[in-house]
């Protein structure tokens, strides 16, 4: 049974979906479908990615069992690693990713809408990382990642806790981009995504090279990178094609093709 699609659009969007029913929980067979589908996007790369999820919730987190069947802490480590690269390699493609949650965002989707550049939430969404019902905490990066975008006393409150927040909260605290109505939710995240496929794809992917700078050395690393990256968008045809566009057509003309 396959438990996503990776769909593409001729807008240079690609879609994928995440479709395991009833609760989209976290499975070794999800894991490797998972992992297969971000290898098809690093290898034939689109110009922007939307990650969404089918059903009535994003996801209920983990299959639990999958926990169960580590022997110790060896072991349990293999497999953390190997869910780490999920959320790991989603956050380095070079192109802008968007999750889009519709509903209750639990454990490992709320990890790798983390990961995503921009997060979008219906106004009926939560989000929680509620490993510590079980005596364990986040694997998949969440609670760095969420300390990156609210800090870590919140980031703290949330892990501990267990507690699901809604999106405003989130959107509140800097982690959730938009808040969205519930109704027309996900055609207003695709045309967000579609947005973003049809710009300059090579910038965008400067723009993230700049701020993974500055996330590891504040704006001194990326003060020392920026010109060289900026630069380096001078062998693009889509900054070439951009300035001839606004000097001939003025701001806002130019069509970019990603190259």
């Amino acid at each position: 049974m396959q438990l996503l699609r990776l769909e593409r659009e001729s807008s240079g969007l690609a879609v994928l979906t995440i479709d395991a029913p009833p609760l989209n929980l976290y499975t070794a067979a999800l894991q490797e479908e998972l992992l297969a589908a971000i290898g098809e996007l690093e290898s034939e790369r689109p110009r922007a990615l939307l990650v969404r999820a089918a059903g009535k919730v994003v996801s209920g987190g983990v299959d639990v069992s999958l926990f169960a069947e580590q022997a110790d802490a060896a072991q349990a480590k293999v497999l953390f690693d190997r869910m780490l690269e999920v959320p790991e390699r989603i956050a380095a493609l070079p192109l802008p990713t968007v999750f889009a949650a519709h509903g209750l965002c639990l454990t490992w989707t709320f990890e790798v809408a983390l990961a995503c550049d921009l997060l979008v939430a219906s106004e009926r969404a939560s989000f929680g990382l509620v490993e510590n019902v079980i005596g364990l905490t986040p694997t998949m990066g969440g609670t760095q990642r969420l300390a990156a975008r609210a800090g870590v006393a919140r980031a703290k409150e949330f892990v501990f806790t267990g507690d699901r927040y809604p999106a405003e909260t989130l959107r509140e605290w800097g982690v959730v981009n938009r808040v969205l109505p519930e109704a027309g939710f996900a055609e207003a995240a695709r045309e967000l995504a579609v947005r973003l496929a049809g710009g300059p794809t090579r910038a965008h992917a400067a723009t993230k090279r700049v701020l993974a700078h500055y996330e590891r050395g504040g704006v001194a690393e990326a003060n020392r990178e920026v010109t060289g990256i900026a630069a380096e968008l001078f062998e693009t045809e889509d900054l070439r094609g951009g300035v001839r566009s606004f000097l001939t057509e003025g701001p806002g003309k130019a069509t970019f093709h990603g190259r």
